[in-house]
């Protein structure tokens, strides 16, 4: 099995950042040992391609050089993820290069935000195969186009997700809020109340909020490991199994993770996991009793990290792209599959 996977692989972080989710992704279809994978990074192919660096000026070129590539590596199956200079025209060119080629696209962001669901409606006319980050509930208007839908999570790798805050009771913080987007949400509110309510000895940390610096690659990995637990506050709460990768993220590495229950991950994952809410005040009442219940925090954040790491880690992730795109059967009762 030959796959070409087409995504932001981030070369000139040099670095800087490691937990993508198409890193997750090329890591999970190595591990499958019958794939060989040719990646191709359409931002950085073009800003290295363009005059003076400029990406804007280097896209043509990069959509030839993805031929090229085609060309060359004859793939099977093609994975594109978030990779806006590649055209769909390119594409059609790609599958005359490679006659009986499958192409799949990979969409890990929110359809609340309009820019995206658009991409994701013209991406659904070339490839055959459309995989979303929203659980298949919400689905519908894409369909009708070329691609089948399939739903699919945000996974953990061993390798990223390397801590386990579950077998912790030491920690540098109690509550960690990471984020720096202001469009489309109205979070930062329920943070800003929250805080005038948490007990006063509870360390709430919040990179990227109220004057705090961000924190990204290695300061990134090590605030995780230094929080007790985590909030999981998408810019907008209420789709179908829809979360930001945060919260594999942190659940991966043991912290308890406090979600919005509108999501309907309970259909998803097994009870003392995730910690739901539904307003502020229900946020407050289950931070508080798990600030103060150490015992049972360690117990939920456990069963949600040993869930993600046995059920959604990138090597079943990879594995059920593979065969969905391929239509073969599944080699594993993905939990994905089977609950939705």
């Amino acid at each position: 099995m030959r796959i070409l996977h087409v995504a932001h692989q981030q070369l000139r972080k040099y670095g800087h950042t490691r937990v993508s989710w198409a890193r997750k992704l090329f890591h999970g279809l190595v591990r499958n040992e019958h794939y060989l994978v040719q990646t191709f990074s359409d931002r950085d192919v073009a800003a290295f391609e363009a005059p003076l660096g400029i990406r804007d000026l280097g896209a043509r070129r990069c959509n030839q050089r993805l031929l090229q590539t085609a060309e060359a590596f004859a793939p099977d199956l093609v994975l594109l993820g978030h990779c806006d200079l590649i055209t769909n025209q390119t594409l059609d060119a790609l599958r005359r290069l490679c006659p009986g080629v499958v192409i799949a696209g990979l969409n890990n962001d929110p359809l609340f935000v309009p820019e995206n669901a658009a991409k994701i409606r013209q991406r659904c006319a070339a490839v055959d195969v459309m995989f979303v980050s929203t659980g298949s509930a919400e689905l519908a208007p894409f369909a009708g186009r070329r691609a089948r839908l399939h739903h699919m999570p945000n996974p953990v790798d061993p390798a990223i997700e390397s801590a386990d805050n579950s077998r912790q009771t030491t920690f540098s913080h109690d509550l960690l809020f990471c984020s720096k987007s202001q469009a489309h949400t109205q979070r930062g509110k329920l943070v800003a109340a929250l805080r005038e309510r948490l007990p006063p000895a509870l360390r709430l940390h919040t990179p990227g909020s109220f004057g705090v610096p961000g924190v990204w690659g290695r300061d990134y990995d090590q605030t995780l490991a230094a929080s007790r637990m985590g909030l999981n506050l998408n810019r907008q709460e209420g789709g179908h199994w829809y979360s930001s990768a945060r919260m594999a993220q942190m659940a991966g590495n043991g912290l308890l993770v406090f979600t919005h229950a509108a999501a309907g991950f309970d259909t998803l994952f097994p009870a003392e996991s995730l910690a739901y809410f539904t307003d502020e005040d229900s946020l407050l009442a289950q931070v508080t009793r798990f600030y103060h219940d150490d015992a049972q925090r360690q117990h939920w954040a456990a069963n949600t990290r040993d869930f993600f790491h046995r059920e959604m880690n990138c090597t079943l992730y990879a594995r059920y792209i593979v065969e969905a795109s391929l239509g073969l059967p599944f080699s594993h009762d993905y939990v994905w599959e089977q609950r939705a």
